[in-house]
């Protein structure tokens, strides 16, 4: 009997330190949101998925506004997507708000209002939604012509927001003759955000440049 209790006393310690490393885990990727460092979010927030196993659908929600503020508009729109079939409805319904919002700035605005519209179906209470939902609408009835023309468009993917400016500051540090920096700075922008690859040939050139200089 002794024995078993002192097994069980053992292993409290190794269950208190997951649940305060998750804890800290936690409180560290809201901190990253909250001071607006949004590459930063990103990361914890990731960090919170895959190595903590935290997969709530707010911590997912959290993710896709960390990938929205970040300027990487893909990653959000993915997220948004798998979010709006969440079983909480205020997150599926803030989601497919998120969602439309991407969806307008890229002149997609039928998408958009689909999305507003699910927004509302998902939570009539998201007056957010519904008040973008009325405008947009409103404004396609008046603009119906010219948005048929704009909403052509070749769906090809480009290098997101966060990944063009990436690439700027590496093109300052090259600049400066800084390529180990450089490829720093696109390597670790490119764990976070696929578009980056858009710019392999650059990420490669300073691979090379680097081997060059190490020898």
């Amino acid at each position: 009997m002794n024995k078993i209790l002192l097994a069980t006393l053992l292993l409290i310690p190794s269950s208190w330190s997951k649940i305060s490393e998750k804890n800290a885990a936690i409180d560290l990727a809201a901190e990253k949101y909250a001071k607006a460092e949004y590459e930063e979010s990103v990361r914890q927030h990731l960090a919170l998925l895959n190595e903590h196993d935290i997969t709530s659908s707010e911590v997912n929600f959290d993710l896709a506004l960390s990938y929205q503020l970040n300027g990487q508009e893909e990653d959000a729109k993915k997220k948004y997507l798998e979010l709006s079939g969440a079983p909480k409805a205020n997150i599926a319904s803030s989601a497919s708000n998120q969602n439309g919002v991407l969806l307008g700035r890229e002149k997609k605005y039928e998408e958009a209002l689909t999305a507003f519209k699910t927004a509302l179906i998902k939570d009539p209470t998201n007056e957010i939604a519904r008040y973008n939902y009325e405008l947009l609408a409103r404004w396609l009835d008046k603009n119906q012509d010219q948005q048929e023309q704009e909403n052509q468009d070749d769906n090809k993917q480009e290098p997101s927001n966060y990944a063009k400016r990436m690439k700027a500051e590496a093109d300052k540090l090259v600049e400066q003759f800084k390529f180990k920096e450089a490829l720093d700075v696109m390597s670790k922008a490119l764990e976070i955000d696929e578009t980056v690859s858009h710019y392999q040939e650059f990420i490669k050139n300073l691979g090379d440049i680097n081997e060059i200089n190490e020898n």
